[in-house]
């Protein structure tokens, strides 16, 4: 018989320069282990090129331009985080975690595949939109920020840096897990 791995949830958010990898940059990655908040991992990146969208650029307060020059290498930024990954889940399997997963899992997964060629994560990652979605039995529309912060209230606040959100995030899904029926 197999035994099943333990899982560890893991935070992640990004912050870019666009809509779309491969066209526009990651620019600031952090993450957080779920119930860990203390187990961090951030970084700068280097853009892969100079395509941005103003408004990406606003709210992150991130310049290209320091970043070219400041910035971390993506694949020597990715193999870290790999590391970090491997070093914090030891045994057990990594989720990835995030509000509005398809966005940040995106980046991430085409950055680690691009410079890398492997993504720890595998190819799926745990939206708390729709979780909070099944868990409350609501509409897409009730999954925003506003309504699910109202209910599950972080201690952070979101800032558009990637590890306070990535913290944000980590502290609403784990009240919501801790919300949950048990089985």
């Amino acid at each position: 018989m197999q035994t099943r791995r333990s899982e560890l949830y893991i935070s992640v958010d990004i912050e870019a320069s666009g809509p779309i990898p491969g066209e526009f940059s990651i620019l600031s990655l952090g993450a957080c282990v779920v119930g860990q908040p203390s187990k961090t991992f951030y970084a700068e990146l280097k853009p892969i090129n100079d395509n941005f969208i103003d408004k990406a650029l606003k709210v992150s307060g991130l310049s290209l331009e320091d970043l070219k020059t400041k910035g971390e290498e993506p694949a020597q930024a990715m193999a870290r985080f790999e590391r970090w990954i491997k070093d914090i889940s030891g045994e057990s399997r990594p989720i990835f975690v995030g509000f509005n997963a398809t966005f940040d899992w995106m980046f991430t997964h085409w950055y680690f595949m691009k410079f890398l060629g492997r993504n720890p994560f595998g190819i799926s990652g745990l939206d708390i939109k729709a979780y909070y979605m099944g868990m409350k039995n609501v509409g897409w529309g009730q999954t925003t920020k506003k309504y699910v912060r109202a209910q599950f209230q972080p201690a952070t606040q979101h800032t558009h840096h990637a590890l306070d959100d990535a913290k944000e995030q980590a502290e609403i899904f784990e009240k919501m897990l801790r919300a949950r029926p048990s089985r």
